[in-house]
């Protein structure tokens, strides 16, 4: 995928091109920089590196990858000196700079570690939050699949406004699966929620009928959380949420892309894909293999994309019988971001690795 962030040992990625957090001299220091000399044979590298003799912060060099991989890319990061000193541009620019010489090099994948978070003492947070930001707006543009690897010992500190309001949001929106069945008043009180458009024959929501079919499967904790849902759903313009009740998912798919370029004339479909973190192929697979079903997770990558309300999302998910589901930790931070209107997939994937969920468009290893 074009942005994986796994927890892994970089000398173990099998891609073009390693990222080392090097040191201004190119030689052999501390932390995952000794991790890929070892890897690479120290004799070798550092000689190689001798050759180049420096590089300053920021800026990006490359040698051979000899035992590692075809191309070591040596970049500087900056030292943490309290973030008022240009930290997060140097920062950047370690990241784009990489990005940019592995283009040259014609790579099609690369491996970075997440620079200066050792021993520079960029905490960790902060150092995530630069690396997704660079390497996502480096991929707008270029094709290239792209790995921050994390050591298995790094943590992150949940804290702040954001993961506040996070977890505040799951706290409240969060059930845990559970079933018995349901007593016959039970049913009666959602059928009444239900009936008033039911009865005036209505095109019905995805959510009622998906309501319906929990009573079937007997799940009294799906129907406790879903009654109060049911009457709000009737309040509201079914035709907003239904759209147009005939559409496959890849008809309406195509149509919101279509009134997407209508508000943007100068995108592309690549522009979609690129801003989903999913593959050329991937998104091709969509129109050109005949019943083709993507995943759960694609369509939820596409829909950011595309920037779709919670509602139009929650449509295009029932077009494959998808759903939000209460008890998923993952689904209910997207529905955080997307009532945030927070669509950037790099963004969300961030906050789902320090939460230890499956990321959008990639696993989480």
């Amino acid at each position: 995928m074009p942005l994986s962030i796994i927890r892994d040992d970089i000398t173990r990625m099998k891609v073009d091109a390693i990222v080392n957090a090097a040191s201004s001299s190119l030689k052999k220091s501390g932390g995952v920089c000794s991790d890929i000399f070892n890897a690479a044979g120290e004799s070798q590298l550092q000689n190689a590196c001798g050759r180049i003799g420096r590089c300053e912060n920021g800026n990006a060099v490359a040698t051979e990858g000899f035992a590692l991989s075809k191309y070591i890319i040596h970049t500087v990061g900056p030292a943490w000196q309290g973030g008022s000193n240009g930290e997060r541009d140097i920062l950047y620019a370690c990241y784009r700079n990489s990005l940019t010489l592995a283009r040259k090099l014609s790579c099609e994948s690369v491996a970075f570690p997440l620079i200066s978070s050792g021993v520079n003492g960029y905490p960790n947070e902060k150092a995530l939050r630069v690396a997704v930001k660079a390497i996502g707006d480096f991929l707008l543009t270029d094709d290239m699949e792209v790995s921050l690897v994390i050591t298995g010992d790094t943590g992150f500190s949940l804290h702040g406004k954001r993961h506040s309001s996070i977890q505040s949001f799951i706290k409240n929106n969060y059930t845990e699966t559970h079933h018995g069945k349901i007593s016959q008043s039970e049913f009666e009180s959602l059928r009444n929620a239900i009936a008033p458009n039911m009865q005036s024959g209505k095109p019905q929501s995805a959510g009622m009928f998906d309501m319906l079919d929990m009573v079937r499967d007997g799940s009294r904790a799906a129907f406790a959380r879903n009654t109060e849902e049911a009457r709000r759903v009737t309040q509201r313009r079914l035709e907003e949420i239904v759209g147009r009740p005939g559409e496959t998912f890849q008809q309406m798919l195509l149509r919101l892309i279509g009134e997407r370029h209508e508000r943007y004339p100068k995108e592309r479909n690549a522009d979609v894909w690129r801003r989903a973190n999913i593959t050329r192929g991937a998104f091709s697979d969509i129109w050109s293999r005949q019943n083709h079903r993507p995943t759960k997770n694609t369509v939820i990558c596409l829909a950011l994309s595309l920037e779709l309300s919670l509602d139009v999302t929650l449509d295009l998910l029932a077009r494959l019988s998808y759903a939000f589901s209460p008890s998923s930790y993952q689904d209910l931070i997207v529905q955080y971001f997307i009532n945030e209107g927070t669509y950037d997939v790099h963004v969300i994937n961030e906050t789902l690795f320090e939460h230890g969920q499956e990321l959008l468009g990639t696993k989480a290893v």
